[in-house]
């Protein structure tokens, strides 16, 4: 960074229907439609799925939490299961079967995934899993072992049908790809740490990804009837016209040579190119599953904000931003005032194991690239002028209005310094490259520049809140990826309503189409 602020002055220093009715679309516009039921008795109203699988990493922040500093755990599958290159899980073999009536898909998979941490305190293994939908609904259900006791068939997740759209495999197979899948009631009882319950009913989980392939018979040899007809495929009246694409009525006419074009509208006042930032806001949440996680039933922690910080969202505010741009270089040095503190993890003797700071932001931007720097305080340390993350800034995004400067969900990623100075008990919680919560820099560029009004921020000065910020379970996940597993990459400690009606009567239309067909082929 080359901006006048890196000298850290006080500018810096401060649907199951869908489903069915794909199925029976896919079967017959794919030419499966009679072979499908070709086993079948003529009144037959279901048939066979094989070859199925089923990719889910129950909850992202729940495994990393899990093999992280804190369970010091491990996660293993078995019995059939494997684990995929993005770190989810694919449970294989599924066989299964559509019916008509309900229009509901029962498939089972082989394979088991077995979560050890706390020394043995947290043991949950989740085998015998099975997608059940009918309609727009649906479940994951699966036998769940807990320190060795089992519950069968037990309905772990919700999925929502409505808005999946199936896509196509290898040999036939319908994809159902990220299908969102929400903890239940059962769910949320399996699944418990030291006799409470890690996660609460509607927690998101990870989506999940559902392939099946219809049992089909051989198809039959192509008619005779070459596809091609004797029409050809270019026909007498081209596609393009005899008119040509510049008619003779050109939207833009031409214009004589050294001519400017009359513009009728007054010119705006000019930005302003270069100078100091008067005010502005850095509004950052630092990463939600962190927060989830530090006010849940491991950590027992909370979050306390002071020196000018305030509560934006589920996020926090930071403000009185001071510092030097330059749009025409395309440069920004913003700092701001308040402070961060999240703690959790009581000690017997008294203070906390996890005691962590963020304080004395500051943004520097040139280009499209981006850094954010804070003073960290840790159990371990203190880190001053820390570039906690990079930032990837739009091309073009230094641009006032109203001698105003927006920076909207501006992504942030942890730095390796970041990374060192982010640790427990001396362990870093995250790698370098974890994504952690987007951010929102505003500045105003003169003094009677107006701040855009965002979200409500509250008081100002230090505020605790009971519970801490986020409430267990809030936007990003509760039980199997929230509270609990959102200790994150290292702790988080600490994601068819008219087209899919349509698509279910032509899916079941097809299907009826082809039975009329006294199940022969195309």
């Amino acid at each position: 960074m080359t901006t006048a602020t890196r000298a850290r002055t006080r500018t810096v220093r401060r649907g199951g229907m869908l489903l069915a009715a794909a199925t029976a679309t896919v079967l017959y516009t794919t030419g499966f439609a009679a072979p499908a039921f070709a086993d079948e008795r003529p009144g037959a109203s279901s048939f066979e799925l094989i070859d199925g699988t089923l990719d889910w990493g129950v909850k992202a922040s729940f495994n990393r939490y899990v093999s992280g500093p804190i369970a010091g755990g491990s996660i293993t599958t078995a019995d059939g299961a494997e684990t995929n290159a993005d770190s989810t899980f694919r449970f294989t073999n599924g066989t299964g079967g559509y019916d008509l009536p309900t229009h509901g898909v029962d498939t089972a998979f082989d394979g088991s995934v077995h979560y050890e941490g706390h020394h043995g305190a947290l043991d949950v293994k989740f085998s015998d899993l099975r997608v059940v939908t009918e309609g727009t609904a649906g479940a994951i259900v699966a036998d769940i072992t807990v320190a060795g006791e089992v519950t069968e068939d037990v309905e772990v997740a919700g999925l929502d049908l409505s808005s999946v759209r199936p896509g196509s495999g290898d040999g036939g197979a319908m994809v159902f790809a990220d299908i969102p899948a929400t903890l239940t009631k059962a769910g949320e009882q399996a699944f418990s740490y030291n006799g409470s319950p890690m996660y609460p009913e509607g927690t998101e989980l990870d989506p999940a990804t559902l392939t099946v392939t219809p049992k089909t018979a051989e198809p039959e040899p192509e008619p005779e009837n070459p596809e091609n007809p004797e029409n050809p495929e270019n026909p007498e009246n081209p596609e393009n016209p005899e008119n040509p694409e510049n008619p003779e009525n050109p939207e833009k006419p031409e214009k004589p040579d050294g001519e400017n074009p009359v513009d009728d509208e007054p010119d705006a006042e000019d930005p302003i190119p270069a100078g100091v930032v008067h005010d502005g806001t850095l509004d950052w949440g630092v990463k939600e599953s962190f927060r989830t996680y530090i006010n849940g039933p491991i950590a027992h922690g909370d979050v306390e904000l002071a020196d000018g910080a305030v509560h934006s969202g589920d996020g926090y505010r930071f403000t009185d931003a001071e510092g030097e741009f330059d749009t025409t270089e395309e440069t920004l040095g913003a700092a701001f005032d308040g402070s961060v503190r999240f703690f959790g993890h009581a000690e017997a003797g008294g203070g906390y194991a996890l005691d962590l700071t963020f304080s004395d932001f500051a943004v520097e931007i040139d280009g499209t690239q981006g850094e954010l720097i804070a003073d960290v305080v840790t159990k371990d340390g203190t880190y001053d002028a820390v570039t906690v993350a990079d930032l990837d800034i739009p091309a073009g995004a230094l641009t006032s209005e109203d001698d105003v400067i927006v920076l909207t969900d501006i992504p942030a990623t942890l730095t390796a310094e970041g990374s060192e100075a982010f640790a427990y008990n001396g362990t870093p919680m995250y790698p370098a490259g974890t994504a952690l919560d987007t951010l929102t820099v505003t500045v105003a560029l003169s003094e009677d520049a107006e701040l855009p009004r965002g979200e409500n921020p509250g008081g100002t000065g230090s505020i605790t809140t009971p519970a801490g910020t986020t409430p267990q379970g809030g936007a990003s996940g509760g039980a199997l990826g929230g509270a609990l597993a959102s200790t994150g990459s290292g702790i988080p400690l600490a994601e068819l309503a008219g087209g899919a009606a349509a698509l279910s009567a032509a899916g079941v239309a097809a299907f009826y189409a082809a039975r009329r067909r006294t199940l022969s082929p195309g």
